[in-house]
């Protein structure tokens, strides 16, 4: 195995370890409590965690009929749903113990047969999806992680944000601001924008080209960096890493953040209410 996938593996594989602690350590009462997620409690998160795992490490699929609801939005959204409704009556020992033991039985298999090709289409995906060897061994950390933070939000026991997976979350999100800026807010050629995330040592800075396209400022991306005056952003957004993370995750909108705007107020904002990355 490679070793950037090597450290996802094992990315992936210390998050779980860490969901199932705080899962474990939860009331069934807590179970019920909503979360930033539409339609999902704290055990729904954990069943549809569960469910995942459990795919990926050879169980059947569930094939239940979803119901319409307002919070299923699309095929995968479905898809995900059936796990869901699978594991309605678990407890949430039950849930960690499924997690917990699908973990173990994948995490042994990548050992046992490493993966060594991150372009290669991965035999078996969520819901079919065609993705890479690479793609779903990134996806799977931010997805677990993703969902501990929707979990601990809810039952409110902040903290996770020291983690491997909370750092490769971060910095994944982080990459799409390119495509959030050039594609979705689609400002004018030279229009520089900059993130900062201090608390998770994090800053980016895109321009926007003449073909309309946003490409990372080379350098830019320091917490030291200098770029001259030619590189002065037409605006920057800071945020605490718990807001960035609700906000390119999708689970709130921007007035539910403490962000801020430096520069140009109503392209700030228009980046902000584009900045939402993954569901």
């Amino acid at each position: 195995m490679s070793e950037p996938l090597a450290r996802l593996v094992e990315t992936w594989h210390q998050a779980c370890a860490d969901f199932v602690a705080l899962v474990r350590d939860l009331s069934e009462d807590e179970g019920e409590l909503p979360t930033d997620l539409s339609g999902w409690s704290v055990r729904d998160n954990v069943a549809h965690t569960a469910h995942l795992e459990a795919v990926l490490a050879g169980a059947p699929e569930e094939t239940l009929e979803v119901p319409r609801a307002e919070h299923l939005r699309g095929p995968m959204s479905y898809y995900t749903e059936q796990g869901v409704l699978a594991r309605r009556e678990h407890d949430l020992a039950r849930l960690a113990d499924e997690i917990e033991s699908s973990v173990r039985t994948r995490h042994a298999a990548l050992q046992a047969d490493p993966p060594t090709d991150p372009s290669a289409l991965a035999e078996k995906t969520p819901g079919g999806v065609p993705w890479t060897v690479g793609t779903l061994l990134s996806n799977r950390p931010l997805d677990v992680w993703m969902h501990e933070q929707d979990v601990r939000r809810a039952v409110d026991r902040p903290g996770g944000y020291d983690s491997p997976a909370a750092l490769h979350t971060i910095e994944t999100l982080a990459a799409g601001l390119p495509m959030v800026v050039g594609k979705r807010v689609s400002p004018p050629a030279g229009t520089t924008v900059r993130l900062e995330v201090p608390d998770a040592g994090l800053t980016r800075t895109v321009r926007v080209g003449e073909d309309g396209r946003a490409s990372l400022l080379d350098g830019a991306d320091g917490p030291n960096s200098s770029n001259g005056p030619d590189c002065e952003p037409t605006t920057t957004l800071r945020l605490s890493a718990e807001d960035f993370v609700v906000l390119a995750g999708g689970r709130r909108t921007p007035e539910q953040t403490t962000a801020s705007i430096e520069g140009d107020e109503e392209l700030g904002q228009r980046v902000l209410e584009s900045l939402a990355i993954t569901p």
